[in-house]
């Protein structure tokens, strides 16, 4: 089957304004260490405050611009159809429906959890995109969340010995004739297949955080962190960039996963807790609230991998989005790829001809950390915020990241 048959057609060949979908407003919680500044709040907690904020400004950009319908006393000012929130390692339930309901949107407003692992942040608002396209609304609040630190405790029953449990780290992501490596071994598997050197995985993690340090200095992240309340007091800082990192530092450290391996605790990211959320809406929604910062969505891209090589499957998926479209990777405008390992963003990148010094141009996983559920919805927000700064480049916008299983997703946007 053609990859421009009517089931898989870019959405932009939609001429319907209400039915092409725009990110226009991002919001998200700094990100903290696992066991650090947020290890004593839930999902729900870190995600409610950047739905509060969200909807407040919503709502007040639409009573500016006199767009606003809403009545006096309405628990929907910011007209929101539906929240949609990637997940994990959470305890199950609803975490979009609870943080819905818990930050005031009302008990009409449903809320859907997903989880595609660390791509469910993407996947979310691939998902809102498609439903705008599709008709079935207008506003949807889209985006991941992830708690490391107060994820439950997983286990099994035991068959052999009713009542007792048997806990384990991770579940099974493909059948053991498949090959299911753990994550730092599968970007062994990359680094070893792709060429990718451990000199090349350093400097490109020090990059990372250089970058990630320089643009929190500059205050390109001000405007969009929410400020989080904890015990300790209130939090408005990414947790995770070090200031002091050097190669002298990053050269010190062994292989983590494999005896002489070049996979380090340096060049992978760190597990992470925080919130990402965008507002995903339709275009002729977009200029008639007067949002002046657009990112409109172009396709998108799912597509399976090889399990035990799993790092590149989002290379992969770009490639298939960009042949899609008849693009070079050397010509879109910005690219935010997840850095979940060093190797595997290299390989990745590569392999879709990108220049690493024009990907993550404001750091990425590797620095931030890799809240799983909110990863993805990064990457979107990154491009955004670019665009408003007027620090991205001329031409389509990729963001992309390879999940746990071989599963890899990619995205276009274009920028207005």
């Amino acid at each position: 089957m053609s990859y421009l048959s009517s089931s898989h057609r870019p959405v932009t060949e939609q001429q319907d304004p209400r039915r092409i979908p725009v990110v226009v407003l991002g919001r998200r919680t700094p990100f903290g260490r696992t066991q650090g500044v947020f290890r004593q709040l839930s999902a729900a907690e870190l995600l409610t405050p950047v739905l509060v904020e969200l909807t407040a400004e919503i709502a007040e950009r639409d009573a500016q611009s006199g767009s606003s319908t809403a009545a006096a006393g309405d628990v929907n000012p910011a007209r929101i159809d539906d929240v949609i929130i990637g997940n994990a390692v959470g305890g199950g339930g609803n975490v979009a429906r609870f943080a819905a309901l818990d930050a005031g949107l009302g008990v009409t407003v449903p809320g859907l959890t997903i989880d595609r692992q660390c791509g469910s942040g993407l996947q979310a608002i691939m998902l809102a995109c498609r439903m705008v396209a599709a008709g079935a609304g207008t506003r949807y609040l889209a985006g991941g969340v992830e708690s490391c630190s107060t994820a439950p405790l997983r286990a099994h029953r035991l068959s052999s010995e009713p009542g007792r449990p048997d806990f384990f780290d991770r579940p099974a992501f493909s059948p053991p004739s498949l090959g299911d490596p753990d994550m730092g071994v599968a970007a062994e598997n990359v680094a070893n297949r792709y060429g990718i050197d451990r000199g090349r995985q350093d400097a490109f993690a020090l990059r990372s955080h250089r970058l990630a340090v320089a643009a929190t200095d500059a205050g390109d992240f001000a405007d969009e962190i929410v400020l989080v309340t904890t015990t300790a007091g209130d939090i408005g800082a990414d947790e995770g960039p070090r200031r002091r990192l050097s190669a002298q530092l990053l050269s010190r450290f062994p292989g983590a996963f494999r005896p002489g391996g070049t996979v380090t605790a340096g060049n992978s990211c760190a597990d992470a807790d925080g919130a990402v959320v965008v507002l995903v809406t339709s275009l002729a929604d977009a200029q008639e609230s007067g949002w002046t910062t657009i990112l409109r969505f172009v396709d998108d891209v799912a597509l399976g991998s090889d399990p035990t090589l799993l790092g590149i499957a989002g290379g992969e998926a770009a490639r298939l989005l960009l042949d899609r479209h008849g693009l070079q990777g050397d010509a879109l405008g910005g690219v935010e790829f997840n850095e979940a390992f060093a190797s595997q963003v290299l390989a990745s990148l590569d392999l879709i001809g990108v220049s690493e010094n024009e990907a993550n141009r404001q750091g990425g996983a590797l620095a931030f950390g890799h809240p799983f559920g909110a990863s993805g919805a990064m990457l979107v927000l990154r491009l955004l915020q670019q665009h408003r700064s007027g620090g991205a480049g001329a031409g389509l916008d990729l963001a992309a990241i390879s999940v746990a299983g071989g599963i890899g997703l990619a995205s276009l946007w274009n920028a207005e």
